[in-house]
């Protein structure tokens, strides 16, 4: 009689369960971490208005020192370098205005955007949100600096609505053959809604983006903030690109400059907002690079939230 053993031989294969895999670095984690922020619009929305009110506590007027500040800079600067750039006044000053708000908002969306995980640090570790929540907390607080800042827009083309209303120039105030001549205002300016638009997309990814490199790199932040004042003063903000077209001793050095300008996408930031409200001249390449820029950078800011996300509340 032969027995029969049930016990496995020690040398058999044994099966072994396959480790759990995990989904955390998927792009569906950050697109419904994206579509969850823009859900909780009470929660970011109170949180941007109340660093406004924060801002200004205590304050007789709160939020219109922002106005007043930016009129007072506004019209100090506009009159002076109207006179050093022989630019008429009424078609200068709601210029270097309108240029001074727009890059308000570009550069509040770099300097602010970078540290936004950083300054939320104590809610990240303590309230269950999504990280788009406090990306848009910051687009929201900088949206809000913007529309009070308009007011000095309004103001401004109220009182040199008719020189800008017809055809002028920002080389020395009269079109010339050649140079570069403005239509003025028209129906046009309803262009700056969705040229604002694609400001605050790409106000998103640069937060976002920038954000989580910064929250990982903290020198990143001080890199950027000692760029941001040579940025301004390479962008045409408080100079116009019309006096290189004007003539005289600056139209030697535009066959070569005007390409360096264009290559800065600060440029086209600024033109795509900045034209319809001044009724300048439509420019298509402005319109396209913005919208480029806007898809790449969305692109590279899904892949770091696909990668990154679940790291950042650690890293601060």
């Amino acid at each position: 009689m032969h027995a029969t053993s049930t016990v496995q031989a020690a040398d058999s294969p044994v099966a072994t369960p396959a480790p759990p895999t995990s989904d955390s670095k998927t792009f569906s984690r950050a697109f419904a971490d994206i579509k969850a922020g823009f859900r909780a619009r009470e929660l970011w929305g109170h949180l941007g208005w109340q660093d406004i009110k924060q801002r200004y506590r205590r304050s007789v007027i709160g939020p219109f020192w922002i106005t007043i500040s930016q009129a007072v800079i506004a019209l100090g600067l506009g009159l002076l370098y109207s006179q050093l750039f022989k630019v008429p006044v009424e078609v200068f000053l709601p210029y270097i205005s309108t240029g001074f708000i727009i890059w308000g908002f570009i550069s509040g969306c770099l300097s602010e955007g970078m540290e936004t995980f950083i300054a939320n640090e104590g809610m990240i570790k303590q309230l269950p949100a999504p990280l788009s929540v406090y990306v848009l907390r910051t687009v929201w607080r900088q949206t809000l600096l913007l529309a009070h800042n308009m007011i000095v827009y309004v103001a401004v083309v109220a009182i040199f609505f008719k020189a800008l209303s017809n055809q002028y120039s920002l080389g020395n105030g009269v079109c010339v053959p050649g140079g570069i001549c403005h239509p003025g205002l028209s129906w046009t300016i309803l262009l700056a809604i969705p040229g604002f638009l694609l400001l605050a997309l790409n106000a998103g990814w640069v937060t976002l983006l920038f954000g989580i490199i910064s929250t990982r790199f903290r020198d990143i932040p001080q890199v950027i903030n000692s760029l941001i004042q040579l940025l301004f003063y390479g962008t045409p903000i408080v100079w116009p690109v019309d006096q290189l077209l004007a003539g005289g001793s600056r139209a030697s050095v535009a066959s070569w400059i005007l390409p360096i300008i264009k290559a800065n996408p600060l440029y086209h930031f600024m033109q795509v907002t900045r034209a319809p409200l001044l009724g300048q001249e439509f420019s298509p390449e402005s319109w396209i690079v913005v919208g480029s820029l806007t898809i790449v950078g969305w692109a590279l800011a899904l892949v770091a939230m696909r990668n990154y996300r679940a790291r950042v509340s650690y890293w601060v």
